[in-house]
């Protein structure tokens, strides 16, 4: 008799620990346990921590209440401008209200992947290739609206969704690689026009100064050679002026009056103190140049007497 009530203690035991161990349920902190008896949605739900449900009458499903990353696939689409291109993207949501997760939609991360690719399809087509390229904010925007309305009766809200590449043809790659390149070309023609523009102004206005005084281009023509002899790794042929030259001669020719002496020293002697010697400058062609043209010598004259004879000689 003590026998059988203990092993039917040991029995009622066992069975007990059994029906606590299917009762017992254990809720993480990021999630939310929606309980369902005889399929029927329990008021409340439950919260993080040990809970209790009534084994196989009771089933609790678990949400988890995190924010969710979910890549959505590269999606082949034609943009306004009949461009092709390859679109892929990345959709960050989470869930808000567990129930409605788990009641109105039968796989909630499935039916916001599928929402998002085929929104991704219909923003390629309503947009052009270079709001792709260079205005991704506001198609970001457009894309979390189109997603977020359906997904806020599935008690899932669309946190941020980011565009994350867009690929293009190589023929297109191409295009644009020219079309840019051509853009910098004409922006460095651009460019180097308005630098001569402005050079020529400042040798005009150069120009106009030196006109003023003719000694200033003679000093400037000076620096040029100095600026050209520094390299030494070259032959300058410089055409000396000959208004230089004649400014010599005519210095030479006409000696200044307040010379102490009043004449030039004599060949072979010394000049003053503080007398400087004439200048002689020694050019056959200046010579030529300055000397005034002398009249033709007449002809000689024949005698008479002589023009029967003349045909002879």
């Amino acid at each position: 008799m003590v026998e059988e009530l203990l092993a039917a203690a040991v029995a009622v035991g066992s069975a007990a620990a059994l029906y606590l161990a299917a009762a017992a349920k254990v809720v993480k902190q990021y999630e939310k346990g929606v309980v369902l008896r005889f399929g029927r949605l329990r008021s409340g739900v439950r919260g993080p921590g040990f809970t209790m449900v009534v084994p196989f009458i009771d089933r609790m499903n678990k949400v988890n209440m995190q924010i969710v990353t979910m890549p959505v696939p590269a999606q082949d689409g034609i943009t306004r401008d009949n461009v092709t291109v390859r679109v892929d993207a990345v959709i960050y949501f989470k869930v808000v209200d567990a129930a409605a997760a788990i009641i109105r939609v039968e796989d909630y991360r499935f039916a916001v992947s599928q929402i998002a690719q085929t929104s991704l399809r219909s923003i390629i087509g309503k947009s052009d290739l270079d709001d792709l390229l260079s205005n991704r904010e506001k198609l970001n925007q457009g894309l979390e609206l189109m997603i977020d309305n359906p997904a806020v009766e599935w008690g899932v809200t669309i946190d941020r969704v980011e565009i994350k590449d867009v690929s293009l043809p190589e023929t297109m790659k191409r295009s644009m690689a020219r079309q840019a390149e051509a853009d910098r070309e004409r922006r460095a023609r651009v460019i180097n026009a308005d630098a001569e523009l402005q050079a020529s102004k400042k040798l005009a206005e150069a120009a106009g100064v030196m006109s003023d005084t003719p000694s200033a281009l003679q000093l400037r023509l000076l620096q040029t050679i100095v600026a050209v002899a520094a390299e030494k790794n070259s032959t300058l042929v410089l055409p000396f002026p000959v208004e230089l030259l004649r400014f010599l001669e005519r210095a030479a020719q006409n000696p200044p009056a307040d010379r102490s002496a009043g004449q030039s020293p004599a060949p072979g002697q010394a000049p003053a103190p503080g007398q400087h010697p004439p200048l002689h400058v020694h050019d056959p062609h200046l010579h030529d140049l300055l000397e005034p043209e002398r009249e033709p010598a007449p002809a000689p004259r024949s005698r008479d007497d002589d023009a029967g004879t003349a045909g002879c000689i």
